[in-house]
């Protein structure tokens, strides 16, 4: 699938190397500000990224001068229903759940992302990024759990996912009770990031090595294992050990097993079917 089959408003999509595929925020003029069309597009690309046989791993970053500013408060659109909170709650419930339904996309997305964050990452950026399997940092970026300084508890993942990115419970409550400001490498110390680089070029160049090296594995075996540390981080450990037994039980009979023993035994390069 070619990058004019992915047409959409607010993201672009690349494909810079071989089953490679990158998705920028793409509202520069507004730092990439996340309004509603943004929050549909992201869940809508990642949808149909999953999708793409031509694709097995992601780098996900923002253009312009920053990976994002947070949420667009002048593009908020909430449904209100006049004179009326019970009836407004029922239409926000639904509103809200769409948004978190935008974010998971990404993490049930069957392919690897990599985040790769310049300059500010804001508010909704966390709630993204957590939702990324690997995240990636210039030494300008900032982060900042800002929803508390709005008035609101974050809704759409960051409380949910940041405590598990990070193990650190008592560092995760202070971001989030206090709304300040954390560098990269401040987000280096803590695991929330797994690599600091110079500058947005450079965090793009690792962002994008890392996907190619995941890209050039068995889809099959990258699939399965992204799929099986999503299921193990929620559940116990004798719980995800009996999960992938019986997903391996299948996987096993893979073709893709002796295609990658054979390259490793004879150092070439394995060639994967696409699924």
């Amino acid at each position: 699938m070619s990058a004019s089959a992915y047409n959409y408003e607010t993201v672009k999509v690349s494909f810079p190397a071989e089953f490679v595929a990158h998705v920028e925020l793409n509202r520069p003029k507004k730092l990439n500000a996340i309004n509603d069309t943004m929050w549909t597009d992201i869940g809508a690309v990642f949808n149909q990224l999953r999708d793409d046989e031509n694709v097995r791993a992601i780098v996900l970053s923002g253009s312009g001068r920053c990976f994002t500013s947070g949420l667009d408060l002048f593009s908020l659109n909430l449904p209100v229903v006049p004179d009326d909170p019970s009836r407004t709650a029922f239409k926000v419930r639904p509103y809200i759940k769409k948004l978190q339904d935008s974010l998971t996309a990404i993490e049930i997305c069957d392919k690897a992302v990599v985040a790769a964050v310049h300059g500010p990452c804001i508010g909704g950026g966390i709630d993204i990024t957590t939702a990324c399997d690997i995240r990636y940092a210039s030494k300008d970026a900032y982060f900042s759990v800002k929803e508390v300084d709005i008035g609101l508890a974050a809704d759409v993942g960051t409380l949910q996912r940041l405590p598990k990115v990070v193990g650190n419970i008592g560092w995760v409550r202070e971001l989030c009770l206090t709304g300040r400001n954390f560098d990269s490498k401040e987000a280096l110390e803590q695991g929330f990031v797994s690599k600091v680089v110079d500058d947005h070029k450079a965090v793009l160049a690792a962002a994008l090595a890392t996907a190619t090296l995941i890209a050039q594995k068995s889809p099959v075996a990258a699939i399965g294992t992204k799929h099986i540390l999503n299921y193990s981080r929620d559940h116990t450990v004798q719980e995800g050990l009996d999960y992938v037994a019986t997903w391996n039980q299948v996987m096993l009979t893979t073709p893709d097993l002796p295609t990658a023993a054979a390259a490793q035994m004879s150092k070439t390069k394995a060639v994967f079917a696409k699924l």
